[in-house]
């Protein structure tokens, strides 16, 4: 029996998405579809690319005859880039676009992001990651700035929860139990808070120096 029950894991992932330049005015309504499909909006800004940014982004496209017209369009005006998070967002958001040629998509995914809000096959008003190493590389060219960190999956996970979060939410419980607040969840957040384990603790320490 036990071997027919599934295991508890956790499998989170992330992707890039991309709000090309044509339909910025649209980006709220996007997001707003986003959301509600179940992703999280990890990192979000808004940017313009230079045609040579663009050539670095999309250069395992070089030399195909619609390149040009590529860059060009992706460097036409401001974009926005965003790091969607959930379970198995690679193929969840490229499912949720549809089809890369909007015309397609509109017979055979009317549904879809592409069908509409893109154009045709170059003007498909948005970019979605095509598999998990690639958006980890499209992540870090469009957010630098950002430490991109595995996230555990399967028996790490579980290693990660049963070390680090149940002994401290085991010992909050506790004491919730014993303290039976008004308010159990507030109390219980705020008591998480002062007791995460993690916590910087700032030392005070007088030397000699300081008291010369």
């Amino acid at each position: 029996m036990e071997e027919l029950m599934p295991k508890h894991q956790i499998f989170v992932e992330r992707t890039l998405a991309l709000i090309k330049p044509d339909v910025v005015d649209k980006e709220e309504e996007i997001e707003d579809l986003i959301l509600r499909s179940g992703f999280l909006i990890v990192q979000k800004r808004k940017l313009q690319l230079s045609p040579e940014q663009c050539s670095n982004f999309y250069a395992d496209q070089y030399g195909k005859v619609f390149f040009p017209n590529l860059t060009a369009y992706m460097s036409s005006g401001p974009l926005v880039a965003m790091v969607l998070a959930r379970h198995c967002a690679v193929s969840y958001w490229k499912e949720l676009l549809g089809p890369s040629n909007s015309i397609k998509a509109r017979r055979t995914h009317p549904h879809s992001l592409r069908a509409i809000y893109g154009t045709d096959d170059l003007r498909n008003a948005l970019h979605g990651s095509l598999s998990i190493s690639s958006a980890e590389r499209e992540i870090r060219f469009m957010f630098p700035e950002v430490i991109l960190e595995p996230i555990p999956a399967g028996q790490r996970a579980m290693d990660y929860l049963n070390l680090y979060v149940k002994p401290t939410l085991l010992e909050g419980l506790t004491a919730l139990c014993k303290e039976k607040p008004a308010d159990p969840m507030i109390w219980l957040a705020d008591w998480l808070i002062e007791h995460n384990p993690n916590k910087p603790r700032l030392q005070h320490q007088t030397t000699e120096e300081q008291h010369q």
